[in-house]
C-alpha cells in the first residue's frame, strides 16, 4: 500500500519519500548522502507515527527498493506498525518496470519537473523538506481539481 525510495541523490543529499499507493507523499526526510537507507525509512516512519497515527495503523504492505533488503530492517518496521515489507527485486540486468516500484519513482519525476528540486539549491536540509512538501501541496492541489 506504501512505498519508500532513498535513491535519490542529489549533491550528495539523500531524499527519503514515503508515499501512497497514488504516489501522493506522506513523509520526506532529507539528509546527507552517506546515511543509511533503512535507518532513515525508519526515521521516517517513526516521524510520521507521531505526527500522524491514524495514517500508519491501515498500512499493511509497505513496498520497497533492494537498498531495503533486511531481515533487521522487515523486523523494525513490523515492530513499528506491524506492516509487511515487500521488496522488489530486478530479475534482469537491462531496464525493467518494477511492480509497485514505478509509483515511487514517477513521484520523483513529478519533483523534476520544477526547477529548485531538480538541483537542490538550498543549504540547510530542512529548507530542501520545506520544497518538497511545498511542491507536492502544489501538485496535489492541481490534480484535486481536474
Amino acid at each position: 500500500m506504501y512505498g519508500f525510495d532513498g535513491g535519490k541523490k542529489v549533491k550528495g543529499r539523500k531524499r527519503q519519500t514515503l508515499v501512497d499507493s497514488l504516489g501522493l507523499l506522506l513523509k520526506v526526510v532529507v539528509s546527507e548522502g552517506n546515511a543509511g537507507e533503512r535507518v532513515l525509512a525508519a526515521y521516517a516512519l517513526m516521524e510520521l507515527w507521531e505526527e500522524h497515527p491514524e495514517i500508519l495503523e491501515k498500512v499493511e504492505v509497505i513496498w520497497v527498493d533492494s537498498g531495503y533488503d533486511g531481515d533487521k530492517f522487515a523486523l523494525a518496521v513490523w515492530l513499528m506498525i506491524q506492516a509487511r515489507v515487500e521488496v522488489m527485486h530486478r530479475t534482469q540486468s537491462t531496464f525493467e518496470v518494477l511492480p509497485k516500484r514505478w509509483v515511487v519513482e514517477r513521484t520523483f519525476a513529478w519533483f523534476n519537473l520544477y526547477h529548485p528540486l531538480s538541483k537542490d539549491y538550498e543549504r540547510l536540509p530542512e529548507m530542501s523538506e520545506a520544497a518538497i512538501y511545498a511542491v507536492m501541496t502544489r501538485i496535489m492541489l492541481r490534480r484535486l481539481v481536474t
